[in-house]
């Protein structure tokens, strides 16, 4: 069977096009794009052959093998577990862990699933450092009770190719009983201040009541005058009332009649 010239062209035409395709799709597998987030660790037949930094970089399929790491700053949530604390009171607890790799070749190679191992290792960190404090220092030093915790974590992640930047303890939650032991407690607080201040200011009150007593005493007249102030503050009272008027020396007069009766 022999073909015509138009057949042949068409042919080689497909062929063309086929190979076209084929070397496109190599050209794919071999030319690797990293963004400038990322660096990319290799292995060549299984071995570690390099890490790749961002940009247009060429690797060999089939025998080379191309692992991308984001060297972001990450986050890993430390889901809500129930910790006892140093006093025996149970605490629901939830944290966040802040990160980012710093070594792409050791977090590939020496850990498998070194997101999964922060949270884990913070869990269990989490525990040991509440666990031997007290719930007043837990509730105070929410702070350093975190840079307890992230020193904990870093020491150990060090070697994983993993820098932790900060844990952040977001909620604590206590029991309804003791929830309500402290609300008792902060009450009983206000009370005594407010006692405290009532009884302060009792005190600053006789103080000047006595020295305007003595003040009044000193000065007749003066008494006479907040006698007649405080009979006009009675009167403005649309309440009925019966006001009797007595000399102010009365009690001197009755005295003086006494002492004359028995002389």
């Amino acid at each position: 069977m022999t073909l015509n010239l138009g057949e042949l062209s068409f042919f080689l035409i497909c062929a063309l096009i086929g190979l076209a395709i084929v070397i496109l799709l190599l050209l794919l597998r071999i030319l690797r794009v990293i963004p400038e987030y990322e660096r990319g660790v290799v292995f060549t037949l299984g071995k570690f052959s390099g890490v790749r930094n961002p940009g247009l970089n060429i690797i060999f399929p089939i025998i080379q093998r191309l692992i991308r790491v984001d060297m972001r700053l990450a986050t890993a949530e430390v889901p809500r577990q129930e910790v006892m604390t140093k006093d025996n009171i149970p605490m629901l607890v939830n944290a966040v862990v802040y990160f980012k790799v710093i070594d792409p070749e050791a977090v590939i190679i020496k850990i498998e699933d070194y997101i999964f191992a922060i949270r884990q290792y913070t869990q269990a960190a989490l525990r040991d450092v509440i666990g031997n404090n007290e719930m007043d220092t837990v509730l105070m030093e929410r702070l350093q009770i975190a840079e307890a915790i992230r020193e904990i974590v870093d020491m150990e992640t060090s070697d994983w190719g993993v820098d932790i930047e900060s844990i952040k303890i977001q909620e604590m939650e206590l029991p309804a009983e003791m929830k309500r032991a402290m609300a008792r407690q902060a009450e009983a607080e206000r009370e005594r201040r407010a006692t405290i201040i009532a009884s302060q200011g009792e005190l600053e009150a006789s103080k000047n009541l006595r020295q305007a007593a003595e003040e009044l005493a000193a000065s007749p007249g003066a008494l006479h005058l907040r006698t007649l102030q405080t009979v006009r503050d009675i009167s403005s009272d649309p309440s009925e009332k019966i006001v009797l008027f007595l000399p102010a020396d009365l009690a001197n007069q009755a005295g003086a009649y006494i002492k004359t009766n028995e002389a």
